[in-house]
């Protein structure tokens, strides 16, 4: 249940999450993020702007799509007009934008930046899961991609697991990069093994 958002807001979103076509894009990815959500909440300066962006990041999902995180901003730029003062609203709009790219936007104030380098943590906080759920996590993003003939996928995917272990770092907070870096760049790295 959202400290922020009104219930009539949580039945639409359930029933997006809901939808055929996910299957790892559900309300069980949302409960994990809500899990570090409320590990962390004494340190957000915005809680309310984070949870938000945390119900609405995959709220419009289409897997043949590449707009889905702009659809979802602006999801939330409707529905949450009446729930969230008009800072936080902006706020989550950019965290939802943010997770296009997995960057931290620019020209965010110090307290936001902090605030968004743990929300982009939290999102990429399933690469560094246990070994088991990992897999499971692959196998459910191949479902959602089962319209992608393998060869083309297998190509896709190596990409965008290369394009991670290219980065310094996967995870821009102190508090989530102690715990996932290392398990996250292993796990990367044996799903490459397993597309080769």
């Amino acid at each position: 249940m959202s400290d922020f958002l009104p219930l009539r807001l949580m039945g639409d979103l359930r029933r997006r999450y809901a939808e055929p076509q996910r299957h790892y894009h559900t309300w069980v990815h949302i409960e994990a993020l809500l899990g570090l959500f409320h590990e962390t909440r004494g340190r957000l300066h915005d809680p309310a702007a984070v949870e938000a962006a945390i119900y609405y990041r995959d709220a419009v999902y289409d897997p043949r799509q590449d707009d889905n995180e702009v659809r979802s901003a602006a999801l939330l730029m409707r529905e949450g007009a009446e729930a969230l003062p008009p800072d936080s609203l902006d706020f989550a709009r950019r965290l939802i934008e943010a997770t296009a790219g997995h960057r931290l936007p620019p020209d965010l104030s110090e307290t936001q930046r902090a605030d968004a380098a743990l929300f982009l943590d939290m999102d990429l906080s399933i690469l560094a899961a246990p070994g088991p759920i990992f897999a499971a996590y692959e196998a459910a993003i191949r479902r959602e991609y089962a319209f992608v003939e393998e060869k083309a996928y297998r190509a896709g995917r190596r990409k965008v697991l290369e394009g991670f272990l290219r980065r310094d770092r996967l995870y821009f907070s102190e508090h989530f990069a102690a715990r996932f870096e290392r398990p996250a760049r292993d796990n990367l790295v044996c799903s490459l093994e397993l597309l080769t």
